[in-house]
């Protein structure tokens, strides 16, 4: 029987069980679970690490190395197992400057160490309450609900679905603390373009987050919400674009001629399948017919540089400006910045305190994002709804 199986919210803390949209009260949690994607740390690693990201959808090993080369090319180590260890210390860090006296657990959804040994080492340590902290920020199947499913899927697989609740901190693309190393980084693109004499109507700003699939896009967010084309995902990365150009043009009044959009990057999907566009480096390519001389790519859709981000920004991205004669300049990503493991703390905080949702900080009319995802939420259309915890269900 799982936790809290006679609940609207299954897996959960009796806080969050009820399945209103937000827990505003508070819930003594005992540890963070800390929850990555995970990625491989040598040549060895490097194929049996998309056999696992890509499970179940019976992919040949030929066409995984096609994706392959790019781990290879920098050694077959991803950079996203020693992002999120430090990612972990500084979080442990914080808590302590705070006095909350909170362990962190991580786990990775595709690579060692895996949700289910963290999941375990906090149910052997007694720590049965737990608040996951997703690394992604955004709404869709693969951002927030694949995580959510996979919760679900090691509190079953591991027998502790009776005895261990996970709740999930909010998505959190419009908290302050993620959004100000994007803020910070466009802000001196800008400056420093504007400064090397290219006119602000010659610099274009590319905001780049991962392309999904039309049909997963347009199944983000909650249901009864008509979101656009690119569904509750595409939106949420508009309005925090939006916001960060808007807060530039009001300090540095002639940014408002620097132009700006929202790009795709990493399909991988069929040709056949529809994925979010434009692609990034597409767009770069046809830059100069626009008269641009120069373009801004900011990684609005990561939380650090993984591999994502060194490939198809740093590499691709800006080969592609150098083909078509332009500056380039990729901004940070929040990574472990003070401002972003405050900000995750934050998160961390409100749920301990139980603070309303009116009381709770975003930047953009959208948020503050629900701390229980609602029903039909982010559907994978290709595998319909599995058991996620989190979250009403379907």
């Amino acid at each position: 029987m799982t936790a809290n199986a006679s609940s609207s919210v299954p897996f959960a803390s009796p806080a969050a069980a009820g399945g209103a949209p937000f827990v505003e009260t508070p819930v003594a949690y005992d540890g963070i679970l800390l929850a990555g994607f995970g990625g491989p740390e040598g040549q060895d690693d490097v194929i049996p690490f998309l056999r696992n990201v890509t499970r179940g959808r019976g992919i040949p090993d030929e066409r995984l190395e096609e994706v392959a080369h790019h781990y290879r090319h920098f050694g077959g180590v991803s950079p996203i197992n020693a992002q999120n260890r430090a990612l972990k210390a500084a979080l442990e860090a914080e808590l302590d400057r705070r006095g909350i006296d909170l362990p962190v657990y991580w786990g990775n959804r595709n690579w060692t160490p895996y949700l289910e040994d963290a999941v375990r080492e906090a149910a052997d340590e007694g720590d049965t309450t737990l608040l996951a902290f997703a690394t992604s920020a955004y709404s869709s199947f693969s951002s927030c609900r694949q995580y959510r499913e996979d919760f679900a899927r090691v509190l079953e697989e591991t027998g502790l679905d009776a005895t261990v609740t996970i709740d999930k901190i909010r998505p959190f693309f419009d908290h302050p603390g993620f959004v100000d190393a994007f803020l910070e980084g466009v802000r001196a693109a800008v400056d420093g373009f504007l400064a090397q004499g290219i006119a602000a109507d010659q610099i274009q700003v590319l905001f780049s987050t991962h392309s999904v699939p039309t049909d997963d896009a347009v199944r983000s967010g909650p249901r009864d919400v008509d979101w656009g084309p690119g569904g509750a995902y595409a939106a949420q990365h508009e309005a925090v674009a939006a916001w960060v150009m808007d807060r530039i043009s009001t300090e540095l009044p002639v940014a408002s001629d620097v132009a700006w959009e929202l790009v795709y990057q990493s399909r991988s999907g069929p040709p056949s399948q529809p994925w979010l566009e434009p692609d990034v480096c597409d767009v770069i390519e046809e830059l100069p017919r626009r008269g641009r001389s120069a373009v801004v790519v900011v990684p609005l859709g990561f939380m650090s540089d993984h591999m994502e981000v060194l490939w198809d920004l740093d590499t691709e991205a800006a080969e592609a400006a150098e083909e078509a004669g332009l500056a380039f300049v990729r901004t940070p990503t929040p990574g472990v910045s003070s401002a972003f493991v405050a900000g995750i703390v934050d998160l961390v905080e409100e749920r301990l305190r139980g603070r309303p949702a009116a009381e709770r900080a975003h930047v953009t009319e959208l948020g503050p994002w629900f701390d229980v995802c609602r029903p039909g939420c982010c559907e994978n259309i290709r595998a319909g709804f599995k058991p996620a915890a989190a979250g009403l269900a379907p």
